[in-house]
This record gives structure tokens, C-alpha cells and sequence, in this order.
């Protein structure tokens, strides 16, 4: 069989239906709007994201007979609250203890280099005075050139204040819109797309409940184990608390990774703040208890309808969504992924049967 024929059977069983060209089309068309206007268009994307987490929430308080926009009312005004919340409550926490932790990295360095000193002393056969001093210069100088070049990134940013303004304005309308005119926008749509659209229904049926409980419960977890990492270390008295506990629940958006990622600030700051103490063991005990916890009981609880992908699939995706759309390629690259998995099941395909001559 001649290479031509082979593609041409290729694309004979896989693009001879309609279905799959206008599928082919959709899907390059969001992806090049998404690639070139995506920057522009983020905070009306951010709403429709918001919109797709709580639009069955006001489906719920319409089937208590709540009128349709007092609840998209009721749920802007929660949501409005949240976000407030976050920008008064928890941010400003977080930024201020970064900021802490960053002025104290000098004398921070010198503990570690008095501890390693201490390691020398002890064994000095395994532990060289002079790799010491060369690994704590290199740290330091890593450590300047990184706290440098992040106060400046902080300075470019503040010309774009306004931006972030308008950004925090035009999502909860975007929201609100996205909410009280779904079936108007949803018609609109399926006017796009042709009568004969079994492939789009197959998918989205496939997608809808998959995103849904996936997106509702990476939100949920990142609440509860950020929340639950915040108190725990505040009981032990561990200085950052705030920022470590956000550092933990935003660990929880990279799969295998994001755990092991965030162990080490816990592990040095812990470390720094108690030594070989009982207090360091109680809290790597409890951050371990926590990861566990989370992988074994509250993700299989929060994600009942399992994604079907293999890790080294889902470890692509992070690395693949994320170097495209950066925080949020990292937060829907697992959807993402499914949605690929998803086209490829539902993809048309035209049977060919082998050595039919005609």
C-alpha cells in the first residue's frame, strides 16, 4: 500500500463526516481567540468561569422557588463577599508576612550557615568547612538577585493598579451577566453550530459534569487544606503561617508536584524557627497527616467522578496548559486534558475496511 493511500484512508475515516470539520473549526477558533486575545479578554473569561461554578447553585434556589435573579442577586452579593474577604483579609496577610520573610533572609542565611558549621565540626570527613562556605555564598548571592529582581517586578507592576481595578470590577458584572442571560447566550451558540451536532452534545455531555465537580472541588480543597494548614500552624506558633498555608493550598493545583514543592519553605521555616525539637517533628507530623488526608479522603470525596488519566498524562498537562495560560493553565489542565480524551472518543469515525477494491 502506497503512503498516499495510507493518508488518504486516515483522513477518509477520520474527517469524512461533517461533523468533525466543524469540530475541527470550533475548536481552532477558540484556541486562536483564547492564544491572541486572551489578555484582553480575561476578566470577561474570569466571569464565565465564575459562572460555570455557580450557576447550579442558582438552579438549586430556583427550585426552592426562589425567583430567578433575586438568586443571581443573592449569589453576586456572596460572591462579591468572598472576594472582599480575600482582598482585605487574606492577601494583605499573606503579602505583609512575604515581605517579612524576604527582609529576613540574611540573617536567616546566617542560621544556616551556623547550623552547617555545626555539621562540619561534628563530621568533617562528610561535611567540608570550605563547601559550606561556597554553598551558603552561592545561596545568598541567589537569594539577593532573587529578592532584586522580585521588588522590581513589584515596582513594574504599579503602574498597572488601574488595570487590576478594572479587572476587579468587570468580573462580578461579567458574572452577574453570564448568570441572568445563560439561556439566551446558550442559544445563540447552538445557532452556530450545525443542526447535525451529535459530536458537540456527545462532548459537552461528557465535559459538563466532569469540569463541573472538578472545578467546584479544586476550589473547595484549596480552601479547606489551605484553611486547615493555616490553623494548624498557627497553633504551633509557626511564624508565616498565613503565606505557608496559602502556599500549601495553591500546592494542591499541581498534581504529585505541588505537595512535595511546598514541603520545603514548611520544612526551613519550621526548621529555622524550632530546630531538632519536638515542635519541628508536630509540624512536618501534621503537614504529612494533611497531605495524606487530602489524598486519600477528601479528594476521592470532593472528585467522585474520577478523571481517567494516566499521571504521565496529567503531569504533561500542567506542564504543557500551564507554559500556555499560566495560572489558570495550571488550574484547568487536568479538564483540559479530558476535554482532549473527551473529542478523541467522540470523534466521528468512518470504518474502512481493509483491500476493498471497489
Amino acid at each position: 500500500m502506497k503512503f498516499v493511500d495510507v493518508i488518504s484512508g486516515w483522513i477518509n475515516r477520520y474527517f469524512s463526516n461533517e461533523q468533525a470539520i466543524y469540530l475541527v473549526l470550533f475548536i481552532a477558533a477558540v484556541l486562536a481567540i483564547l492564544l491572541t486575545l486572551g489578555t484582553v479578554l480575561a476578566p470577561i473569561l474570569t466571569g464565565l468561569v465564575f459562572a460555570f461554578l455557580l450557576h447550579r447553585v442558582v438552579d438549586r434556589l430556583v427550585a426552592w422557588h426562589v425567583p430567578r435573579l433575586v438568586a443571581i442577586v443573592l449569589v453576586e452579593f456572596v460572591f462579591l463577599g468572598a472576594l472582599i474577604a480575600l482582598l482585605i483579609g487574606v492577601l494583605p496577610l499573606a503579602w505583609r508576612q512575604l515581605r517579612e520573610l524576604v527582609l529576613l533572609i540574611p540573617p536567616l542565611l546566617g542560621q544556616l550557615r551556623e547550623l552547617a558549621g555545626e555539621l562540619s565540626a561534628r563530621y568533617p570527613d562528610f561535611v567540608s568547612e570550605t563547601a559550606i562556605d561556597d554553598f551558603v555564598a552561592v545561596l545568598s548571592a541567589q537569594f539577593t538577585e532573587g529578592s532584586g529582581a522580585f521588588v522590581q517586578s513589584i515596582v513594574a507592576q504599579l503602574p498597572n493598579v488601574l488595570g487590576v481595578l478594572i479587572f476587579l470590577i468587570l468580573v462580578p458584572i461579567a458574572l452577574f451577566f453570564f448568570l441572568k442571560d445563560k439561556d439566551r447566550m446558550l442559544g445563540s451558540f447552538a445557532a452556530l453550530v450545525p443542526r447535525e451536532r451529535g459530536v458537540f452534545q456527545e462532548v459537552g455531555t461528557m465535559m459538563g459534569v466532569q469540569i463541573g465537580n472538578y472545578v467546584r472541588g479544586k476550589f473547595v480543597e484549596i480552601i479547606i487544606v489551605g484553611g486547615v494548614s493555616y490553623l494548624a500552624f498557627t497553633l504551633f506558633g509557626l511564624h508565616y503561617a498565613a503565606l505557608l498555608g496559602l502556599l500549601v493550598g495553591l500546592s494542591t493545583l499541581i498534581p504529585f508536584v505541588g505537595a512535595a514543592v511546598v514541603t520545603l519553605p514548611v520544612a526551613v521555616v519550621a526548621f529555622l524557627q524550632f530546630g531538632w525539637t519536638l515542635e519541628l517533628l508536630g509540624v512536618m507530623a501534621t503537614y504529612a497527616a494533611i497531605q495524606v488526608l487530602d489524598g486519600n479522603a477528601l479528594v476521592p470525596l470532593l472528585f467522585s467522578k474520577a478523571v481517567n488519566l494516566h499521571p504521565i498524562s496529567i503531569v504533561a498537562a500542567v506542564l504543557v496548559f500551564g507554559g500556555i495560560w499560566g495560572f489558570w493553565g495550571v488550574f484547568f489542565a487536568i479538564p483540559l486534558a479530558t476535554l482532549v480524551k473527551a473529542i478523541y472518543i467522540a470523534w466521528p469515525k468512518q470504518d474502512v475496511v481493509a483491500g476493498e477494491t471497489g
